[in-house]
This record gives C-alpha cells, sequence and structure tokens, in this order.
C-alpha cells in the first residue's frame, strides 16, 4: 500500500499531543486522533500501519486515514479538532412558541373533576386544545423539567 500522507512531528506538537492525552476531560475522539498521529510519526522509529492501529485501538480505517490527512493538509489543531454541528442533527419537538403554551397550561387549574394536572391530563389536554398534533408524556415532562416546573 502506498502511503500518500506521511506524519511528522515537530517537538513542539508532539508535547502538544501528550499534554492533550494526560488531559482529564479530553474527549475519547480527540485521544483517538492524538495516539494515531504518535503512531504514524516517521521520526519515533517505524509507524504502524493503519491496520495495526485499526485492531489495537477499534478505530476504523476511514478515521485513520482522515486523520492523517487533515493534519497533512491543515495541520495539527484542525485534525484534533472537535467537530461541531452548525445546526442540530435532530430538529427540536417543541419550539419555543409551543413550549409557552405548554407551561402556561401546566401553570393554570386543571379541567373540571381534577385536583390537580398530571401527565397524561396535560398530554391529552394539548392535543385537544390543537397545541399540537401529537405528542408525547415524556417530551411534555421534559419540557416542564427544563422550565423547573412541578406538577405536585
Amino acid at each position: 500500500m502506498n502511503k500518500k500522507y506521511a506524519v511528522k512531528l515537530t517537538k513542539d506538537e508532539h508535547t502538544t499531543i501528550l499534554i492533550t492525552l494526560t488531559e482529564e476531560k479530553t474527549p475519547k475522539t480527540v485521544r483517538n486522533r492524538c495516539n494515531i498521529l504518535l503512531l504514524t510519526d516517521i521520526q519515533t522509529g517505524k509507524p504502524l500501519t493503519q491496520d495495526e492501529i485499526a485492531t489495537k485501538y477499534q478505530i476504523s480505517n476511514v478515521c485513520i486515514h482522515k486523520t492523517i490527512k487533515n493534519y497533512h493538509q491543515h495541520g495539527l489543531q484542525y485534525a484534533l479538532r472537535r467537530r461541531t454541528h452548525k445546526t442540530p442533527p435532530r430538529k427540536p419537538i417543541v419550539n419555543s412558541e409551543d413550549e409557552a403554551r405548554i407551561i402556561t397550561l401546566a401553570c393554570s387549574k386543571p379541567t373540571t373533576g381534577y385536583a390537580r394536572w398530571t401527565l397524561r391530563l396535560l398530554t391529552k389536554n394539548i392535543i385537544e386544545l390543537q397545541i399540537m398534533p401529537s405528542i408525547g408524556r415524556e417530551t411534555v415532562r421534559k419540557t416542564l423539567k427544563k422550565h423547573d416546573i412541578n406538577l405536585t
């Protein structure tokens, strides 16, 4: 297999990686990338192959290749960075307007015949009042908990 990218870490980069590895709050993905770069460094001796690294750390070959490629093309900080999404991967179930209406309903008096609101009763009334076409009890519970509203 021909190597397209070679990792040649400077002393500063090597110490940065070691410091990153020893930090307690370093995420696992960043640790994996640090280990990939350390194990593929040409200056430390004979570097491990992608397959050897993949079996040692249970990382895919694609992740290893992309880490090496990112280091070679953009530098160390880019290769180690945490990926963030501009938009969340999943849209929220309850938007802010619906959330306000649910909270208003939960803070109001319960329907006739009931002493207090329950999650089932709230869920039923949210659908009946057409605040939302459908909603689960867990979503209602999380919405109320987010704003520290207790039904008791």
